[in-house]
């Protein structure tokens, strides 16, 4: 095992991903850790959500980045995220919202030798 991704997406996550890249250009997601959008992954046109020195970037998923706060990490940093799509409405900032589409975070934690490979303890 060479390398352990992060961050993960589905294939409908893909899809949304490509067709919002499509409508707004290149983007962005930030896990949100609360607040009035829950915890659900915020996808942004790339550039307008300003990233601050605690934010983590976890990986790539669609060619888009990926990033959560420090603190978010710490409590996360376990796991691997798997981002997908449900149907609904999900927060109100995120670009997918007209789509009648949201996307949602699952997990599963990492296996011992993932771990290794990740440098966790």
């Amino acid at each position: 095992m060479d390398t352990v991704s992060k961050v993960l997406a589905t294939d409908e996550a893909l899809a949304l991903i490509r067709l919002l890249q499509d409508k707004h250009g290149p983007v962005m997601f930030h896990q949100s850790g609360g607040c009035c959008d829950g915890s659900s992954p915020m996808c942004y046109p790339e550039g307008e959500f300003l990233l601050g020195e605690q934010d983590v970037r976890l990986g790539e998923i669609g060619g888009a980045p990926f990033y959560m706060s420090q603190a978010q990490y710490d409590y996360w940093k376990y796991t691997q995220l798997i981002i997908d799509v449900v149907p609904g409405r999900g927060g109100m900032f995120s670009l997918e919202g007209p789509e009648g589409v949201r996307f949602l975070t699952r997990s599963r934690v990492f296996t011992d030798e993932e771990r290794k490979v990740l440098g966790l303890p």
